[in-house]
């Protein structure tokens, strides 16, 4: 078997169309293919446990159902079947992410029963329900800010930093020369950057 950053993005593509018309061998095939990476997607967002292995299991429900859904170029612009496949994993982990936040904030504790003991049992404090709400509107404010990036910019950027490819990989998956994917994802960092800050989430 092929590793996953070795994926064929025509198989892929090839395999969801299959699924799209209810052949279960295929999906079989793309979740053999694709669940050891996108585990790691999730578990990015949302860390090791029972929370990522929730939230893949979810994914690939979604994937089953809108496999229909899937093209591989809207307005122009190629989508990779792995970018498609990331994209949905990554909205299941942040529907998870602001779940599991919402329920901190409901399971606050008032002021003085916090057990010290138990927060410290680690030798890590844990994080506050405050915290993980504060987490949980920057993945959001990032989410809209990646959403207002060009194509290029924002296809770059994802694939770099959620799909943890190097440069010259994101070139190879973009088809495009590697000066330019240097240039997209330093520029879209450079406009990430002054979104979050406008937003205050960042530093100018």
């Amino acid at each position: 078997m092929k590793p996953d950053s070795a994926l064929d993005a025509r198989s892929l593509e090839t395999l969801i169309a299959a699924a799209a018309q209810g052949d279960h061998a295929c999906f079989a095939e793309i979740y053999q293919r694709t669940h050891t990476h996108l585990f790691g997607v999730a578990v990015r967002i949302l860390g090791q446990g029972q929370a990522a292995e929730d939230a893949l299991q979810e994914a690939y429900v979604s994937i089953w159902k809108s496999a229909g859904n899937y093209r591989s170029e809207v307005g122009g612009q190629n989508i990779q079947a792995m970018t498609w496949l990331i994209a949905i994993v990554r909205n299941k982990a942040l529907d998870g992410y602001r779940a599991r936040a919402r329920r901190k904030e409901n399971e606050l504790p008032e002021s003085g029963d916090v057990d010290e003991d138990e927060v410290q049992a680690s030798g890590n404090p844990a994080p506050s329900a405050m915290q993980l709400l504060e987490q949980a509107s920057q993945a959001l404010h990032i989410e809209g800010c990646m959403n207002s990036l060009d194509g290029s910019h924002r296809q770059s950027l994802a694939l770099a930093y959620y799909q943890g490819l190097s440069h010259t990989e994101v070139a190879a998956q973009m088809g495009a020369p590697l000066g330019s994917v240097k240039a997209w994802i330093r520029r879209g960092l450079e406009k990430l950057k002054g979104c979050l800050a406008a937003q205050g989430v960042v530093a100018s």
